[in-house]
């Protein structure tokens, strides 16, 4: 049997199953795997995620796919929770914080951000619905227009910072996505974003490991 040159990494999340269909319906070939052999021979590794941070790192620490996914040097995409476990440390605890209760949720520490509570601004948490986003030139976004519409679910967010590669607002700025070197992540969901989700799906299905020998800039540098 041979294997699928896409791995997403089963975290145990329920969005497993959309995020999948939503790489189908572009015909790509993907394959749901926690076989660490399977995901570091992989052309390209996506992580989703859906709940708490405290309870999505303790699937990944109980599976023994920390080590793994931080070594990895192919094209990797985090979605919504999946992004928000590239950084450093988040807010979310979920009652308890994975390694140590009183501090916040330690994260994969791949990106340099902390995920904190939304300021929204009295609007209503969590910020679900669509929204547009404001991309900058990373090849994730190649083809997506400024203002374009997509889907969002999250009351947690990173911040906007040097690793922005797009933003987006809901009562304060947020970063839509963020990425380092081959590690990306999109808090929105791309599985539930019509047509600009499948682009930017279709533009991660371009990547591989060869595709970051050049520097991207984010969007803050993008408007100096």
């Amino acid at each position: 049997m041979t294997q699928s040159d896409t791995i997403i990494i089963d975290t145990g999340c329920a969005n497993l199953s959309s995020v999948r269909y939503a790489f189908e319906r572009i015909g790509a070939d993907v394959e749901v795997s926690d076989d660490i052999d399977k995901i570091k021979a992989a052309t390209r590794v996506v992580l989703p995620g859906v709940g708490t941070a405290r309870a999505a790192m303790k699937a990944l620490k109980d599976k023994k796919l920390i080590d793994t996914i931080c070594s990895l040097t192919q094209p990797v995409l985090g979605v919504c929770l999946g992004m928000q476990m590239l950084t450093k440390a988040s807010q979310e605890r979920g009652g308890l914080s994975y390694g140590n209760s009183s501090k916040n949720c330690q994260c994969l520490g791949l990106i340099d951000a902390n995920i904190e509570q939304l300021d929204a601004k009295g609007l209503p948490l969590p910020h679900m619905g669509w929204n547009q986003i404001s991309p900058g030139d990373h090849p994730l976004f190649a083809g997506v227009a400024e203002g374009s519409y997509v889907y969002f679910v999250h009351s947690y967010r990173a911040p906007l910072g040097d690793f922005t590669i797009a933003k987006c607002e809901y009562g304060e700025g947020f970063s839509a996505a963020i990425a380092k070197d081959n590690f990306m992540g999109v808090q929105f969901h791309p599985e539930k974003s019509a047509a600009v989700g499948a682009t930017i799906l279709r533009n991660f299905m371009k990547m591989n490991a060869g595709s970051f020998a050049g520097n991207h800039k984010s969007t803050q540098e993008s408007a100096q």
